[in-house]
């Protein structure tokens, strides 16, 4: 890439700075969310969530990454400011890893809470495992960075840094 374009990059790119004693500095570009269990709860996206997802969107790039097992992802994504991705049942595992890894992982934050996230938990530069109403998977638990009791608190991370920093400082 020429000098131009790598200020042209720097200039546009949207993205998160976090300095983590420990971990060193984390450039986030990407956050990658599973929708059912995560940021929605039977199917349904809070008005909340959806305000902190809109607010984090003008940072960063915003992808919901879902099976869709409610089969209301079109719906309840029609107004915020997100790329909606839908992989299939049989192989959501796989599919959800691929498009971490073709964003850069090591600028991806990945939150969910299912098995089929456990992977994305584990590649993506940090992963943040939601305890919501419909429970996290051990395997989601197990290669997260961090475990949060509700995507409130998740995407609070973001919206106030500090609380990040201060729960992964070494």
């Amino acid at each position: 890439m020429d000098v131009w374009g790598a200020y042209w990059r720097f200039k546009v790119a949207k993205m998160i700075n976090i300095s983590i004693p420990g971990w060193g500095n984390i450039e986030i570009e990407n956050i990658v969310l599973d929708l059912n269990g995560t940021i929605a709860t039977d199917g349904k996206i809070p008005s909340e969530v959806k305000e902190k997802i809109n607010s984090l969107s003008d940072k960063v790039k915003i992808y919901i990454l879902t099976v869709d097992t409610q089969g209301t992802a079109s719906e309840e994504s029609s107004d915020m400011k997100v790329e909606l991705l839908k992989a299939s049942e049989e192989d959501s595992t796989e599919v959800k890893l691929k498009v971490v890894e073709s964003l850069d992982p090591s600028r991806t934050v990945a939150i969910g809470n299912g098995s089929n996230d456990h992977l994305i938990l584990k590649e993506a530069a940090l992963g943040i495992a939601v305890l919501g109403e419909e429970g996290i998977s051990a395997s989601a638990m197990k290669n997260a960075d961090v475990i949060v009791k509700n995507i409130s608190d998740a995407l609070n991370l973001f919206l106030k840094p500090k609380r990040l920093i201060a729960t992964l400082r070494e």
